[in-house]
């Protein structure tokens, strides 16, 4: 049996485009791993199979690993067994990582990985080689940035989850979204500041979410906890991808575990910018 970490992905801010022809939106958004990662087993078996605790049923790593097999992959047949450490629909993208962590199975036997990784999902191209980068499109460009200077998160998640299509339907009704050409213009700042390798509390003013007010209709107890970390001493706080889930930013790991203390059962401590 061969172990793989498939990292968790936060949305340290997220701008997001008006609603295209074809359903999708444009963003611009910075992605970065997290320490926190599922557990990816993968042993010898007589046929496919993919067993994933605490989600039943068909996921997104069943269908990359049925991908990988129409697209050429002649390995032995697998068993895959993940263990859920990543919060599941909590704006986390686990679901998104485990697919990824999947399709490197392939790495080497497979073509055009970062296509079959698109037909997933925008969030599964990031995962294939997690690193800290600049995203824009609907998930397809990615600009990788230098590592950040050192940050750890506490993440304070939901015990129900949103769906990414409603919270997006919702800002839709909330008529947000922003132009092309504010877009271009906002991943350009992006980009001046975080190319530089610095920590994100470094520019705080830039940290921000579009989707924050259409998750907040949906899931109304993401403003208290945003302000429990705050008062609990996080040097900025915010909510990652669709929600519900929300991070405060500290500088190193003890400020970290001082706000998770002050938080209580259910706040989870990792550093930020950590690939495999």
């Amino acid at each position: 049996m061969v172990t793989h970490r498939a990292p968790a992905k936060l949305n340290l801010c997220l701008y997001v485009g008006r609603r295209r022809p074809d359903g999708y939106h444009d963003l611009a958004s910075i992605f970065e791993p997290l320490s926190l990662h599922d557990l990816i087993s993968v042993a010898p078996s007589d046929r496919d199979e993919v067993v994933c605790d605490g989600v039943p049923g068909e996921n997104l790593a069943t269908k990359a690993l049925r991908l990988l097999r129409s697209e050429g992959w002649n390995a032995d047949p697998v068993r895959i067994e993940i263990e859920k450490r990543i919060p599941v629909a909590a704006g986390l993208g686990g679901g998104s990582a485990d697919a990824a962590a999947v399709l490197r199975l392939g790495g080497g036997e497979v073509e055009d990985l970062a296509g079959i990784a698109a037909l997933l999902g925008a969030d599964v191209p990031s995962q294939l080689d997690p690193m800290t980068c600049l995203v824009r499109g609907v998930g397809q460009t990615m600009t990788s940035l230098p590592e950040p200077a050192e940050h750890w998160l506490v993440l304070l998640p939901f015990e129900r989850g949103l769906s990414t299509a409603e919270v997006f339907a919702e800002a839709d009704r909330l008529g947000s979204g922003r132009s092309p050409d504010e877009l271009e213009e906002i991943a350009g700042r992006i980009w001046a500041v975080a190319s530089n390798g610095v920590s994100p509390l470094s520019y705080p003013g830039l940290l921000m979410n579009d989707l924050e007010a259409a998750a907040m209709s949906l899931e109304p107890g993401i403003g208290p906890a945003m302000d429990r970390l705050a008062f609990a001493g996080a040097g900025f706080v915010g909510m990652t991808g669709s929600g519900p889930t929300v991070f405060g930013i500290c500088p190193d790991r003890g400020a970290a575990e001082s706000v998770a203390a002050e938080i209580g059962p259910g706040a989870i401590v990792c550093r930020g910018g950590v690939g495999l």
